[in-house]
């Protein structure tokens, strides 16, 4: 009840920071959601602390998995967007906004709900006796083939977000969120595997505090350790009064706006003018392609043994003519490469795709 109540608060310290660009450009929207998610899962403990009948192990499945589709379905998305934005092969950026986002998480979830709600009217889950290491009964939730094909689903889903999380382990992303969700995917992943081989394997016949105790431990190791790797860098930074400030080192590394967690670049303070970015760009782009004629014409003719070497040419380095073809080719680039001109960012996204 202490986590369910933290969690609360965490979610209101986003909804209170919202503005700051180290919670705006990880989408306060789904952090939300990863947050409720949480607090649903710890509910679990909640459920299956009294002695268990129908009621409460009904209350253990949908605090459980739905907990559990909410919050890692959030955080799989996210990075699904960045490995979208990663991918891309052309100077077009792709724009993944929140709403389109909460447009794939919705049907996950409805499907969640449907295969939940089907379980519990056609064949709910029951509690029935079974005995510990002295030969002693207790009443435990029963496990039938909607358990194991929904484990199973889940641990499909866990290996499409490690698949996800891979594809963008070299993506730079401000404040290096991409890398904490990878680490949350496989710390759970890692949980679940552990947990399931210490219940059916290791210590199947464990009394009821032992097997309560190891669930305790599954949920923290999951859930708080989720929390920890999502939020704790951010209110990190919020707290040493960084929280508004973009991070430098991603900068430095090259990280542009296509690369930008949320998809959709860099939160503007102002509306851009996209007529005078289309100039500048069309600009650049021709500076690009003059940059490119001339180092095609200068690779054809360096270490051409077609060609003679002319005395006093380009790669004599002398101040006799020059080729006419590159000379020209020379003059051209040098005058639409001025060093003061200023180069746009989607000139700058573009030379790096070249």
């Amino acid at each position: 009840m202490l986590c369910v109540v933290l969690t609360i608060t965490l979610a209101y310290y986003v909804h209170r920071y919202r503005k700051l660009k180290v919670i705006k450009v990880a989408s306060p929207v789904f952090l939300c959601i990863t947050l409720l998610g949480c607090a649903i899962m710890y509910t679990e403990m909640a459920a299956i602390f009294p002695v268990l009948d129908v009621y409460s192990c009904v209350a253990t499945k949908w605090t459980r998995h739905m907990g559990f589709c909410l919050t890692y379905s959030a955080l799989l998305l996210k990075t699904w967007r960045v490995s979208l934005t990663y991918r891309v092969k052309s100077a077009h950026k792709l724009k993944l906004t929140d709403r389109q986002l909460l447009q794939w998480l919705f049907p996950i979830l409805f499907n969640m709900g449907i295969y939940l709600g089907s379980w519990t009217i056609s064949s709910p889950s029951e509690a029935i006796y079974i005995h510990d290491w002295f030969n002693l009964k207790f009443r435990q939730c029963d496990y039938n083939w909607w358990d194991h094909s929904l484990a199973i689903g889940e641990f499909l889903f866990l290996l499409w977000g490690i698949r996800v999380c891979y594809s963008v382990r070299n993506a730079e992303s401000f404040f290096n969120e991409a890398k904490h969700i990878s680490w949350a995917i496989y710390s759970i992943t890692c949980v679940n595997i552990i947990m399931v081989m210490i219940h059916l394997v290791i210590l199947p016949n464990a009394d009821p505090d032992v097997k309560y105790l190891f669930g305790f431990i599954r949920i923290q190791l999951s859930t708080t350790v989720t929390i920890i790797f999502i939020f704790g860098p951010k209110f990190y930074r919020v707290v040493k009064g960084q929280g508004d400030m973009w991070d430098n080192r991603a900068r430095a590394r090259g990280v542009t706006a296509s690369f930008s967690l949320n998809g959709v670049g860099l939160v503007h303070e102002e509306t851009p003018d996209l007529y005078q970015e289309n100039e500048e760009l069309k600009e650049e782009v021709q500076k690009l392609a003059a940059q490119v004629e001339f180092m095609r014409i200068v690779h054809m003719e360096m270490n051409n043994r077609h060609l003679k070497p002319k005395h006093g040419s380009f790669f004599n380095q002398s101040n006799t003519a020059q080729s006419p073809v590159v000379k020209s080719m020379y003059m051209k680039f040098d005058s639409t490469d001025s060093p003061g001109t200023r180069i746009c960012p989607a000139a700058e996204l573009i030379s790096e795709r070249v």
